[in-house]
């Protein structure tokens, strides 16, 4: 069985574990318009399962943007690449912030390839951005 109910504990250990951030493209659930989903990072439509090491806390916009996609071509090298894996892959490694720390920015090309397919620089995750650097509350640790 690919999809099962998560209890409260693991929806806790969860958000915890995201620090109350989307695990894409760091927003925090406290400032978000949209609801915060356990995207599967390998989508069950493809096998995966819902276990803690599949799932990612994720942002409406950031999840719906996800879908089932796990490749897409990144736009540099033109050679197809894995989407950002929160539980594999360090964000660190594969995206920075600009300058003004508004926008994400690839690293490499699992970098590219997810700012590209999640729209991680989408314009109400800047705004909340832009916000959140006034008050002192961005960029995230």
């Amino acid at each position: 069985m690919s999809r099962r109910y998560l209890t409260v504990s693991e929806r806790r250990l969860m958000v915890d574990r995201a620090k109350g951030r989307c695990e894409y493209c760091k927003c925090p659930d406290d400032y978000s318009l949209q609801s915060f989903d356990f995207d599967h990072i390998f989508p069950v439509s493809q096998g995966g399962l819902t276990l803690l090491e599949n799932l990612a806390y994720a942002c409406g916009g950031c999840n719906g943007y996800k879908q089932a996609k796990t490749l897409v071509i990144d736009p540099e090298s033109g050679i197809e690449a894995n989407l950002y894996n929160p539980r594999q892959d360090s964000w660190e490694d594969h995206f920075h912030w600009t300058n003004d720390f508004l926008e994400v920015s690839g690293n490499t090309a699992v970098g590219r390839v997810t700012i590209q397919a999640l729209k991680l620089n989408r314009r109400g995750v800047m705004n909340i951005r832009k916000l959140l650097l006034i008050e002192g509350k961005h960029p995230p640790n």
